[in-house]
């Protein structure tokens, strides 16, 4: 029997996946600013709704101030609460860093395992839409690179309800990265969405030539790649990593060893990126098998530019991997 599914967007699937986990769990929270409806349910609507359904007491607006609503939810975390803390862009984390590197990442670790920290911390994020370089950072390598963190980064609504349910569940702190641009897109999903483990990526479509992997809004540029690639006679496995920390490494390198080609994309700034660690452990556990060096897209190393044309300019685009994936099909290496 073929499962219900619906039209929908990602800012309407993490609203349900909130709500779902508030019902099942009345010690689930919300924390942010502006979250509560007499504010606007967040600065684009993700929580609307959440505190006329389950009250002040639950989904509780803050003062702006970042350290205040990570030490909050930290706070409420250790008292066996499970916080879901907006930080309304993701530059902002960087108000919060000492909170969530120092505090929420290590505490059970320097507990010896007896205190958790079970938050998610949300956060709004991407280049394209003209906020500037102090609001537009992917800053994903940072979260990664600290033990105790687990770094999620969807690309579509099914996705994100799916990895919300398990982030509010898992036992440790989550970082959730939702991109601007892709919001508002419509996705087809199920109308029932089911937890999806963390740390498994999607194989979204098998091919023979050339693995592309990619998260986030720069997976979608991907896959209208591989439709191009495919035209022109390359066939593309296409990964959507889904989870970037703990990465799906078995997933990924199957692929890239059946394929013997690989191309990294993401919208951060492809120097000292997760790309640069994935094309690492690639090249580290298959060189002989690979059929060419590993390609890496990402953004320049500068800030996200203001004007339109140079922020264009700055992002991935899906004619550059096109072009990265049949770079690597007249590369052999010897």
């Amino acid at each position: 029997m073929t499962s219900q599914t619906k039209k929908t967007n990602i800012i309407a699937a993490i609203n349900e996946a909130i709500a779902q986990a508030m019902e099942a769990d009345p010690k689930v929270l919300v924390l942010g600013e502006d979250v509560a409806d007499r504010e606007g349910g967040g600065v684009v609507g993700v929580t609307r709704g959440l505190s006329t359904r389950f009250g002040d007491d639950r989904v509780k607006s803050t003062p702006i101030s970042e350290q205040a609503i990570i030490g909050a939810a930290i706070g409420a975390a250790m008292l066996g609460y499970r916080p879901v803390a907006e930080i309304m862009l993701m530059n902002f984390t960087t108000v919060a860093m000492d909170m969530i590197v120092n505090h929420a990442a290590k505490l059970r670790f320097m507990s010896g395992g007896q205190t958790g920290v079970p938050i998610v911390i949300r956060m709004l994020t991407g280049a394209g839409i003209q906020s500037g370089g102090q609001h537009s950072d992917y800053l994903e390598a940072w979260f990664a690179h600290t033990p105790g963190l687990k770094v999620v980064a969807p690309s579509n609504a099914e996705d994100a309800k799916g990895l919300m349910l398990s982030c509010i569940a898992d036992p440790d702190p989550c970082i959730f990265i939702e991109c601007v641009r892709a919001l508002g897109n419509t996705f087809e999903a199920p109308v029932d969405v089911q937890p999806i483990p963390l740390g498994k990526a999607k194989l979204v479509k098998e091919g023979r030539d050339v693995t592309i992997i990619s998260y986030s809004d720069i997976f979608l540029r991907a896959q209208a790649a591989a439709a191009t690639l495919e035209q022109q006679g390359i066939s593309v496995e296409l990964i959507d990593l889904r989870t970037i920390s703990p990465w799906d490494k078995e997933t990924v390198l199957a692929s890239v060893a059946k394929t013997g080609r690989a191309v990294i994309a993401h919208e951060a700034v492809r120097a000292f990126g997760v790309g640069a660690e994935i094309a690492a452990t690639i090249n580290e556990e298959l060189f002989g098998a690979l059929k060419a060096p590993v390609a890496r897209l990402g953004a320049p190393f500068t800030p996200v530019p203001f004007s339109n044309a140079l922020e264009q300019h700055f992002l991935v685009k899906p004619e550059q991997i096109v072009e990265a994936a049949k770079a690597t099909m007249k590369v052999a290496v010897n």
